[in-house]
């Protein structure tokens, strides 16, 4: 059974290959920027669980996608074009992840997208390091997605949709920004997989990172 590892206030976190079978790596901690920018420069990032702890994790395998092997339908690129939406990048932020909250929780029933996630990760974009795209109908915000930037990895967070094919164009937007050359997506879902994302081993997602934070 392996160490389960708990933080405190001291700014560190364990190996990244220290984790159990579902990647989780530690537990506690806090949502500081610097916390943040240390765990997702070694590719952590973290949930809150429903006891309210934050975890942190890794997991043995990620889903990303490459922007030379992102596959867009014919369909998706024809919305793209046919100027039904508008696209923005961190013109509302705070709204975008917001939004992923509501719409997961309608979903789900719960999110780790609480106030205390919302309000750090708010305090990133304003440092500059977390990044939003927003989806615009008429005035409406009807899609977007954030993250967080490591060089030119983009860490996709959570994404949402009001109106059908929006949260898709505006990671269509991201794959073919010239600030990305490689998403993450965390965990494999079939629905991205169908895009053109593929499954890639902890190891080589690493070395990617430090790749990408060396060259940011």
């Amino acid at each position: 059974m392996l160490k389960m590892f708990l933080l405190d206030k001291n700014l560190w976190f364990p190996n990244p290959f220290f984790t159990d079978d579902e990647g989780l790596l530690a537990i506690g901690g806090d949502l500081s920027i610097d916390r943040l920018l240390l765990a997702y420069s070694n590719g952590i990032f973290p949930w809150f669980m429903d006891d309210g702890d934050i975890y942190w994790f890794c997991p043995p395998e990620r889903m990303v996608i490459i922007k030379d092997e992102f596959h867009a339908s014919r369909s998706l690129k024809k919305v793209m074009r046919s100027g039904k939406f508008r696209l923005t990048e961190d013109q509302a932020f705070g709204r975008v992840i917001r939004f992923c909250a509501e719409v997961h929780t309608k979903k789900y029933s719960s999110t780790w997208i609480n106030d205390e996630f919302i309000d750090a990760y708010v305090a990133l974009h304003y440092a500059g390091h977390a990044h939003s795209v927003e989806v615009w109908q008429d005035k409406e915000l009807v899609g977007g997605i954030y993250g967080v930037a490591v060089g030119r990895l983009f860490c996709g967070e959570s994404m949402f949709h009001r109106v059908n094919n929006a949260s898709k164009i505006a990671l269509l937007h991201l794959v073919e920004s010239e600030s990305y050359s490689m998403i993450d997506c965390q965990v494999p879902t079939p629905h991205l997989l169908g895009m053109g994302a593929k499954v890639i081993p902890r190891d080589e997602f690493l070395h990617v990172i430090k790749e990408f934070h060396a060259n940011k």
